[in-house]
């Protein structure tokens, strides 16, 4: 095996692939090793297990290679293999938008509720996902919930196609539709549940976020304003114009942005009904009820 060359037997390859990410301060090499060789060499952790000596061909190890050299370099693992679990399922990732990471998932299990009874009460259930990216949100949830829809908005068509593409990849593109739009600008009908994890950085602080996100995920899907509270601001203000009559407002926040959120959304008519945290424990879901709901169950 010549210098700088990977070796031809799959543990001693996920050896190498640790070591090599060990020397560049990757935070989970292990874990990242494992990933990008299960994806490059199409094996699993059981085959790493049972058979340790499989002879793995030059073209897999030199595309392993230069995913390793790609992830020294600061590109994230997901966006080396161009997809991500949530909630259980995968979805495809592009340029245009985030990754879709599991402290997102509170909003998920905070939303599915309302997404059930809705669906039990009315034998339906639609969904209004604003800036929607991968689709992850609205598509865990019509995944969980046959009877439920979702309209899915983003302001990027690329966006809108990738989402287009998760929602037909798990088998549900006939409920799931895609809606060009900045916010509300194009949404018709009304909705049992409005949802979004929506921009909620700092637009000073988006320059200092780790190089991972700063350079890989899309800009205008991180930067919420002078403040990081102007998606809220607008949600807040016209999210009533397009809920049906008990329905309910969901969204991802900062998790040092409780009091502030809950402050806008109470400034324009609703009150704060249920939290959720996230996996580090930290606020990170508001469930938000429209006031003129107050009298129905």
């Amino acid at each position: 095996m010549g210098e700088g060359e990977l070796p031809d037997r799959l543990g001693s390859l996920l050896v190498a692939a640790r070591k090599n990410l060990e020397a560049a301060d990757v935070d989970d090499p292990a874990l990242e090793a494992r990933i990008l060789v299960e994806h490059f060499t199409g094996t699993s952790r059981l085959d790493v297990l049972t058979s340790p000596d499989r002879q793995i061909g030059e073209a897999q190890r030199n595309l392993l290679k230069a995913a390793l050299s790609e992830r020294v370099e600061g590109k994230p693992v997901y966006r080396i293999i161009g997809r991500r679990e949530f909630y259980g399922l995968p979805f495809d990732l592009s340029p245009d938008t985030l990754e879709p990471r599991p402290d997102t998932e509170a909003l998920v299990e905070l939303a599915l509720p309302i997404v059930r009874r809705a669906a039990a009460e009315q034998g339906k259930c639609r969904i209004l996902d604003l800036g929607t990216g991968t689709g992850a949100i609205a598509l865990a949830l019509i995944n969980a919930v046959p009877q439920a829809e979702a309209v899915a908005t983003d302001i990027s068509s690329g966006a809108l196609e990738t989402a287009q593409r998760n929602a037909d990849m798990h088998g549900n593109g006939n409920r799931f539709f895609t809606c060009h739009s900045n916010w509300f600008e194009h949404v018709e009908g009304r909705f049992d549940l409005i949802v979004s994890n929506p921009p909620y950085i700092p637009t000073t602080d988006v320059e200092r976020l780790d190089v991972e996100v700063r350079e890989h995920d899309p800009l205008r899907a991180l930067d919420g304003g002078a403040d990081g509270l102007d998606p809220y601001r607008i949600i807040a203000e016209q999210a009533a114009d397009h809920l049906g009559d008990n329905g309910r407002v969901a969204v991802e926040i900062g998790y040092t942005q409780k009091s502030d959120v809950e402050n806008i959304f109470t400034n324009s008519g609703y009150v704060l009904e249920q939290m959720a945290r996230d996996l580090g424990k930290r606020d990170r879901a508001m469930l938000f009820r429209p006031l003129q709901c107050l009298g129905r169950p």
